[in-house]
């Protein structure tokens, strides 16, 4: 392993049990000695969870409803995989899926191939309630990302899914291929 200049490493933090690259401010409790990628990753990670509070709450949404109806507007899914998704049981995934329904924002069709299995398809509501909410932000970032050029794009686009893949580390989830 290559050590970085300014990470610490297990042998320099004192009672670092596992801890094989520490970066050097963390060890030292100097957290505003972050590099500035940093600093604006969790600026950004904390500006996100805002936005989903944020309309949860103004389309009159539990924020698992919400994240819900985020994960069906990328894919059909079932209520087993919404639970596994949100960490919940599967009685909690019905109650959300339930909710959903009953507003107009999802329904439940039988699965294509495996008749005994039912598919979540988000309606146009549904679909309206997140992406209406959420527009003003896309179109900010539409224009933002506009002012890049390609070979810019790549370096963002290298940052954020190696940030992704660190997130994963903690959160114990796997990208799916093509993400």
């Amino acid at each position: 392993m290559t050590e970085r200049p300014g990470t610490a490493q297990a042998h320099d933090v004192p009672d670092a049990p596992g801890m094989s690259d520490v970066p050097a401010w963390s060890a030292r409790g100097e957290e505003w000695r972050q590099p500035p990628t940093l600093k604006a990753l969790r600026d950004l990670v904390a500006a996100g969870s805002r936005v989903t509070h944020v309309v949860a709450r103004r389309s009159g949404l539990s924020e698992t409803e919400l994240v819900t109806l985020e994960h069906l507007s990328r894919e059909q899914i079932g209520p087993a995989e919404v639970a596994r998704r949100l960490e919940v049981s599967t009685a909690a995934a019905t109650g959300i899926v339930d909710r959903l329904v009953s507003r107009g924002h999802v329904e439940r069709r039988p699965h294509e191939v495996d008749r005994r299995r039912t598919e979540l398809h988000i309606t146009d509501s549904g679909r309206g309630e997140v992406v209406g909410h959420l527009m003003p932000m896309f179109a900010a970032l539409d224009r933002h990302d506009a002012t890049f050029t390609d070979e810019e794009r790549a370096v963002v686009e290298r940052y954020l899914r190696g940030a992704t893949a660190a997130f994963e580390q903690v959160s114990g989830t796997v990208p799916r291929p093509g993400d």
